[in-house]
């Protein structure tokens, strides 16, 4: 009889926003798969689960999905988990899905923590219609990238490294216009969370002169 995926959201920040569903998956496993397993470990160290761990990242997936598939086939129910929020969102979740969904195998998604939509609905922009872009590309095809996004009817969601938070409010300013209506959002469910909303050309002075840690949510108004 064959095994099940369970693609498990594990909590952005704050460990109380883990759902209960989501330890007994984890607890009933027969494996879990860890985006990386020192990470994972705390979190399955808090919740007393001690079901074996084994490490499934962007650098192994290609060669471990085919043989993930035949232990789920032959019976072993196989939870993946990322480092916070839902595997397959700008994290590695997405291959082993499919390749299960292509072998006849079930796969489950709970629902859980994701950092955008807090996000999203958190920065005061239109929420009704959205366009989440994760990750812009780091240098082929970017500029063509934002010059499409600059034109979206939608709320824009963009994920991005604090080391690269001003370079692209200001790249997102030239495309989009200095007066268009954005939110910065950062660290969501964690302690230091904050959210300031602005025009994209003052997003682009601030964190320009602040420099700034933690996970970062650009939202950005459409035109």
């Amino acid at each position: 009889m064959s095994g099940m995926l369970h693609i498990v959201p594990t909590p952005v920040g704050n460990l109380e926003d883990m759902t209960f569903r989501a330890i007994r998956v984890l607890k009933e496993a027969d494996l879990i798969l860890a985006e990386d397993t020192r990470t994972s470990a705390v979190l399955m160290k808090h919740f007393d689960i001690h079901t074996p761990m084994r490490s499934h990242h962007r650098n192994n997936e290609h060669r471990a999905v085919e043989g993930l598939v035949e232990e789920i086939a032959a019976g072993k129910d196989v939870a993946l988990v990322s480092d916070a929020g839902t595997p397959g969102i700008s994290d590695p979740g997405f291959m082993l899905a499919r390749a299960c969904r292509d072998a006849g195998i079930e796969v489950e998604c709970l629902p859980g923590a994701t950092a955008f939509v807090p996000a999203l609905v958190a920065s005061g922009l239109p929420c009704d219609r959205f366009c989440f872009e994760g990750f812009l590309p780091l240098k082929k095809g970017r500029a063509t990238r934002l010059a499409r996004l600059a034109e979206e009817d939608r709320t824009v969601i963009i994920y991005e490294s604090p080391l690269r938070l001003a370079r692209t409010l200001r790249q997102l300013a030239e495309s989009f216009g200095e007066d268009r209506p954005a939110a910065v959002c950062r660290e969501i469910s964690k302690l230091h969370e904050e959210i300031r909303r602005d025009t994209l050309g003052n997003l682009f002075l601030h964190f320009e002169q602040n420099q700034t840690r933690g996970e970062i949510v650009i939202v950005v108004g459409s035109r």
